[in-house]
């Protein structure tokens, strides 16, 4: 005998709404999954100074030591984009990943490394996604009072 599961009214009768909300949360958080594992990853790899991104900075023209200052302020980037509450800090997490990408970016078109230019790009394309995708319980609605009493 086939057993056919039990469907409820409220699956028959999702809204178009609800489908849009639940496509836009999926792709906030596969961005920022992937923004975060990008920080965090590149972030430890920067602070280990592995032959790898030792040879890009080289290749930029950086000094080795400023891997170790991007990676101090990437690993904790990552963690502010994953964790709950804090939405001021994931603004500065935010703006600390765009201004990392374009920054790559830009160093990379300098030294006429076009190819080099590609992945920082896609990767700034994706914080974008991702802080404008934000769910409401993520985003900064409230302006601090020391804003509020300078006005």
């Amino acid at each position: 005998m086939v057993r056919i599961p039990a469907v409820s009214s409220n699956s028959l009768t999702s809204s178009p709404a609800t489908s849009q909300n639940q496509r836009r949360i999926v792709a906030y958080w596969v961005a920022t999954v992937l923004v975060a594992a990008e920080l965090g990853v590149g972030g430890v790899w920067d602070l280990l100074r592995i032959p790898y991104v030792r040879g890009v900075i080289e290749q930029l023209g950086y000094p080795t030591y400023f891997l170790v200052i991007l990676g101090v302020w990437k690993v904790p980037g990552a963690v502010a984009l994953l964790v709950p509450r804090f939405p001021r800090l994931k603004e500065w997490a935010y703006a600390g990943a765009v201004f990392t990408y374009t920054g790559a970016v830009a160093s990379h078109l300098t030294v006429r490394d076009g190819a080099g230019a590609v992945w920082p790009c896609v990767f700034a394309v994706l914080a974008a996604a991702s802080w404008a995708l934000r769910p409401p319980a993520r985003r900064d609605l409230t302006p601090s009072s020391a804003a509020s009493t300078r006005a």
